[in-house]
C-alpha cells in the first residue's frame, strides 16, 4: 500500500510567453492564434503537491507541507516572467525534494484552476 497526502494553495501571478509572437505554430492568424501570450498577463495559479508518507499518522502534517510551500512564494502579485506552469512545477518540485527527499512527489500547476502541467517526480 502507498500513502500520501496533498495540499493545494494559489498566488496571483503575472506572466508572458514571448515565443508565442512570433512562432507560425502559435501565432497563427486564425481561430487557434495565441499571440497575445506573448504579453504579460495576469493569472491564479493554482497548485496542487502530492507527497507520498510513510504510515497514518503522517510523517509529514499537510498543514506544515502547505505553510512551507506558501512561504516558497511572497504574498504580493508574483511576476513569473516567462515562466510556464511546468517551470514553476519543477522549481517547486526540487525545492521540496531538497527538505524531503526519497519521497515520491506529484506537482500539479494550473493558470485560473483550467489548464496546467502535472509533474511527476
Amino acid at each position: 500500500m502507498k500513502r500520501y497526502i496533498f495540499v493545494t494553495f494559489q498566488r496571483e501571478g503575472l506572466h508572458c510567453y514571448p515565443a508565442a509572437a512570433t512562432d507560425p505554430m502559435l501565432a497563427t492568424g486564425s481561430w487557434d492564434d495565441v499571440s497575445f501570450l506573448a504579453s504579460v498577463h495576469r493569472h491564479v495559479f493554482h497548485f496542487k503537491v502530492q507527497i507520498s508518507v510513510e504510515h497514518n499518522d503522517r510523517d509529514i502534517e499537510f498543514i506544515q507541507l502547505k505553510r512551507w510551500c506558501e512561504r516558497q512564494y511572497d504574498t504580493n502579485v508574483l511576476s513569473f516572467n516567462h515562466k510556464s506552469c511546468e517551470m514553476l512545477a519543477e522549481e517547486l518540485g526540487e525545492k521540496i525534494l531538497a527538505t524531503y527527499p526519497g519521497r515520491e512527489l506529484t506537482i500539479t500547476v494550473s493558470e485560473d484552476n483550467e489548464n496546467g502541467a502535472v509533474l511527476v517526480f
